[in-house]
């Protein structure tokens, strides 16, 4: 048999098209296989974000099952030039703070040179001594030929210089001016000198450093070398804005009523989030292009019957049983309905009853224990969530595995395919040359008859 270096040669048939036919036809058998790879991805995504969703809820009811949550404070300033905020230690509490002054740095100017950028430092250089009011000299050394603006750059670099400097004109000269880097009276730049005279200070440009004087309840004498006043009133920091000098403040320190609600509203919200996540995953539209990829899922439909339990059992041992005491109620839809009137009601009138009913006298006593337990049990690593990803991913590696198998058999039979089409190939070009040479014999033989 003659050999064919190509399929079609030795026939004259379209045998390679007829190859990729068949290829083509026998990896039909691959899309059913694909259609399920894709379908158990599609319930990966979709776990991951139910996944989200419970999380986001958890969050919530956590912050509604934790004591703090009731117990939070919050300043309110009545009058411009102070705020305020609270620390744990802060107690409720009403005042009248006058501030009597504000803190400030002190400072301190050279006499006046003409030129700032002209040598000012002789032979050898010169040594600037700052002198404060309440703490250790500082010395800065200078080089030989530096300029007032030279000074200035050596002072800033230092950082134990303990003041910033700057330059002012004053119509007629350049000065040096130091800033005390802090407030308050012991911060104040007493005097600068230079020990060979390159530059004075002008005594007449002092502004001595000054503490904060306040006076709270009465309370006279309440000082602080800064402008946030900490612990003056146990618990609670006050910031002084220059503005308030002279002025009386009122300041309260109450229960957080806004940031509870606010807690509450971020449950309702999270869990109606996280219903409108299961409700499009679980949609059953009739068309498999546009249906919830867990339609039928017994993970969810799990989830949503221990929820839907936690959410309506009352809760036992307190004055408040059911969510509706705090106006919170299930919708038609499964969804929740908050009544923020009657949220503000309960605030307002039975503040101990709201924490009891969602905090409880234990971490699992109350709702938002309760539904906090079921939730770290679906939300584990071993969780049932995490059981049903890992159950998809495990499906999806089972499933490559087949589609590799699959595709490997499909290959075996295309190439047994090209065999039998080049044996046939052959077969066909041997007796395409067996026919040519007996009609060339048949010719001869006719020819001979002649």
């Amino acid at each position: 048999m003659p050999a064919i270096s190509a399929l079609g040669v030795g026939s004259g048939l379209d045998l390679n098209g007829l190859l990729d036919q068949l290829r083509s036809s026998e990896r039909q058998r691959l899309v059913p296989i694909s259609e399920q790879r894709t379908e158990e991805q599609a319930k990966i995504s979709a776990y991951g974000r139910l996944q989200s969703g419970l999380e986001k809820l958890q969050g919530a009811v956590d912050t509604l099952n934790d004591a703090s949550t009731y117990t939070n404070l919050t300043a309110n300033v009545q009058g411009d030039g102070m705020t305020a905020s609270v620390g744990e230690e802060a107690s409720a509490g009403r005042y009248e703070i006058t501030v009597n002054q504000t803190a400030r740095a002190g400072s301190l100017a050279s006499q006046g040179v003409s030129d700032p950028s002209a040598a000012l430092v002789g032979a050898g250089g010169d040594t600037l001594t700052l002198t404060f009011d309440g703490r250790s000299d500082s010395t800065v050394t200078l080089a030989e030929g530096d300029s007032l603006e030279d000074i200035r750059d050596a002072i800033n670099a230092d950082d134990a210089a303990g003041v910033d400097a700057s330059i002012i004109n004053d119509g007629a000269n350049s000065r040096l001016v130091l800033s005390s880097r802090e407030s308050g009276a012991d911060a104040g730049i007493e005097s600068m000198s230079f020990a060979n005279a390159s530059l004075t200070g002008d005594t007449n440009t002092k502004q001595a450093g000054r503490d904060a004087s306040l006076d709270i309840n009465g309370i006279q004498g309440i000082t602080s070398s800064t402008n946030r006043v900490e612990d003056a009133i146990q618990g609670v920091t006050l910031e002084l804005d220059p503005s308030s000098a002279g002025e009386t403040l009122s300041l309260g320190v109450e229960a957080d009523t806004e940031s509870l609600k606010e807690s509450v509203q971020a449950f309702v919200s999270a869990y109606n989030e996280m219903k409108s996540t299961v409700g499009r995953m679980t949609d059953a539209t009739g068309d498999v292009e546009t249906a919830g990829e867990l339609v039928g899922d017994r993970t969810v439909r799990t989830i949503e019957s221990r929820l839907s339990r936690d959410l309506t059992n009352p809760i036992s041992g307190g004055d408040m049983e059911i969510m509706s005491a705090v106006g919170i109620s299930l919708d038609d839809s499964g969804r929740l309905e908050l009544d923020e009137d009657k949220l503000d009601e309960v605030i307002a009138d039975n503040p101990e009853g709201l924490q009891g009913f969602f905090a409880g006298t234990t971490e699992e006593g109350g709702f938002a224990g309760r539904l906090g337990g079921s939730l770290d049990n679906m939300l584990d690593s071993d969780g049932m969530v995490q059981r049903a990803i890992d159950s998809s991913e495990g499906q999806v590696e089972r499933i490559e595995d087949r589609f590799d198998r699959t595709e490997q058999s499909i290959e075996r039979t295309v190439e047994r395919y090209r065999s039998q089409f080049s044996q046939l190939d052959g077969l066909i070009a041997q007796m395409n040359s067996t026919s040519a040479y007996l009609s060339q014999q048949l010719a001869g033989l006719n020819t001979q008859s002649s």
